[in-house]
């Protein structure tokens, strides 16, 4: 942005008030700007539709935390390293095994990637070497966690990591037992690019927050975690495909089952979006995605499903899906549990936050803003025996 836009505040300036901080800039980024008017989303420069085409994950992940796409060397540099990282601390993997099988598995990542910080001797170091080898280690790590709990509490053994292969292939190796297709490791590694960043959006605001204190990656990654566990942030996936569950259950009609929501003053998640006011890029990619899959297996009823709501949702409210919305069906046919949903985008998101933190404490300032008082004023004490 302009430099004339941006200007500091003084003491003696007015507060400026925004509800949610809707339209107030905070700071300043190079790494993805959105167009909600025209439905665009770019990292670095870099069209979405472009990277999600023609990069793997990691291409995307040096980008962010870059600023250039890599070389073959440097991609490869940075696959090895990521590949050299993958294996638990024992204690993590032991906490992962005593965490109820029950638990939310949001819950459950959160807690672990704080405790990765536990084992780690850099966890403290602040110099940027330093943050930028712990960044590889928690994406590195957090595939293990998700993939290492959803076994655990199925009865069955973690899967030990690869000492080869992409991000997108060894986590659905682990996950699964199994060496993954090509078909589902491709689609799986666009919806990873899809989910690398998406400006300062709530998680990635409390990431920023968090390292503006200069407080370590091992505490601003859990928090943002935390965030993006929120059923209007992150959570919004999972609740989308319970839906679409209960239609099929039920056997209803897709349009009517939407209106009737509506009438009841319901939410119908997975559309809508703060800055967005058209199609978000992401869910038109999606949305070819989850056709690709359905013709694949023979069986369109999700896309089916989900066109007739983004009909209806169009038709009545005249909003358009978010990028939750076709993730959730895609996520569903790769044979991912709908809970793990929320971790995956924290998988794929954890390259934005880190990347954020390295350029949030390349020019650090303490994000403090303020709140504007509605409370009483002049009310008199009056002593505990007297009250």
């Amino acid at each position: 942005m302009a430099d004339q836009d941006v200007r500091e505040l003084t003491s003696d300036d007015p507060p400026v008030k925004a509800r949610g901080l809707e339209g107030v800039v905070a700071l300043e980024s190079s790494l993805s700007f959105i167009d909600g008017q025209k439905g665009e989303l770019i990292y670095r420069g870099y069209d979405i539709h472009d990277l999600a085409e023609g990069a793997s994950f990691e291409e995307v992940v040096y980008l962010l935390a870059n600023g250039s796409l890599p070389t073959e060397d440097e991609l490869a540099g940075l696959r090895q390293e990521l590949r050299s990282e993958r294996t638990l601390p024992d204690p993590v993997l032991d906490l992962l095994r005593n965490a109820p099988d029950d638990a939310h598995p949001m819950a459950v990542l959160r807690t672990a990637v704080s405790a990765l910080g536990l084992y780690d001797d850099e966890a403290d170091v602040m110099e940027e070497a330093a943050n930028r080898r712990k960044a590889v280690r928690i994406l590195a790590q957090i595939p293990t966690i998700i993939a290492s709990f959803d076994r655990i509490r199925k009865g069955l053994d973690p899967v030990a990591p690869l000492d080869e292969g992409t991000m997108a292939h060894n986590f659905l190796y682990m996950l699964n037992g199994e060496e993954p297709g090509e078909a589902a490791e491709r689609i799986f590694d666009v919806c990873l690019v899809l989910h690398a960043d998406h400006g300062l959006n709530a998680s990635t605001f409390t990431s920023r927050v968090i390292g503006s204190t200069l407080s370590d990656m091992y505490s601003a990654i859990p928090g943002a975690i935390g965030a993006l566990k929120g059923p209007l942030h992150g959570g919004a996936n999972r609740e989308v495909m319970r839906m679409l569950l209960e239609i099929d259950e039920q056997g209803a009609d897709p349009a009517e089952y939407v209106k009737e929501r509506l009438a009841q003053g319901e939410r119908v998640m997975g559309f809508g979006h703060r800055v967005y006011k058209t199609m978000d890029p992401r869910a038109a990619i999606l949305r070819d995605l989850v056709k690709e899959l359905s013709e694949e297996a023979g069986e369109m009823k999700w896309y089916e499903y989900s066109m007739a709501i983004l009909d209806t949702m169009r038709d009545e409210k005249g909003i358009d899906p978010n990028v939750d919305f076709f993730s959730a069906s895609t996520y569903y046919q790769l044979g991912l549990d709908p809970d793990l949903f929320t971790p995956i985008f924290a998988l794929s998101r954890t390259a934005g936050w880190t990347s954020h933190l390295l350029e949030q404490w390349a020019d650090n300032r303490l994000i403090r803003p303020r709140a504007q008082y509605v409370g009483d004023r002049n009310r008199s004490f009056v002593p505990l025996q007297e009250r």
